[in-house]
């Protein structure tokens, strides 16, 4: 790509967004080893100190890719959401957790290990949002005072089920991972 292109990207303002755009395929392709900013930088057609201008070093484009997940994590969960019962709602959201993680194995293990009590800005608000869906629906079936534990619970059995499917520890001549989760989450007494 020339200069003159380059420049016209940059003052565009979309830069950022290309250069996550291009580190997202790079992820989905080959996983995080692959995964540079002068990498990024040739897949968006900009020079290799073009995504200094947005990213300070290699850990941060990661948390600008993890927080995009989880923003496209977070949209998914609230679609699943939208069932009109409060339980089957909680469960769409369950399958829709372990569809996302099968889906984009790279990116949900990206998302979930470049998180860190230390992280903040995007990437922790986003993190955040997805987790407050699911606190949300479980706050509408639990008991007040139990609600924050059974939350966790639900977490634990969905984010618990997409590992195991991630890391190829499940039976592959039983269920599929999606039917695991929905019949794991249905043997919860959330609103116990």
């Amino acid at each position: 790509m020339s200069t003159s292109a380059s420049k016209k990207t940059y003052h565009h303002g979309d830069l950022r967004d290309a250069l996550i755009v291009a580190a997202l395929e790079v992820l989905e392709e080959g996983g995080l080893a692959g995964l540079s900013l002068r990498e990024a930088a040739r897949r968006a057609g900009v020079s290799a100190m073009a995504p200094y201008r947005h990213f300070a070093d290699k850990e941060a484009l990661i948390a600008g890719v993890a927080a995009v997940g989880f923003q496209r994590f977070a949209d998914l969960l609230r679609q699943a959401d939208a069932k009109p019962d409060a339980h089957e709602a909680l469960i769409a959201q369950g399958v829709a957790y372990v569809d996302f993680a099968c889906a984009r194995p790279a990116l949900f293990r990206l998302m979930f290990g470049a998180t860190s009590p230390n992280v903040k800005g995007d990437l922790a608000l986003a993190g955040e949002s997805a987790y407050a869906v699911l606190a949300t629906r479980v706050a509408s079936l639990a008991k007040p005072a139990q609600a924050a534990d059974w939350t966790l619970t639900c977490w634990s059995v969905v984010h618990g089920l997409a590992m195991l499917a991630l890391d190829g520890k499940l039976d592959p001549r039983a269920e599929s991972p999606t039917v695991l989760v929905e019949r794991m989450l249905r043997l919860l007494p959330v609103n116990g």
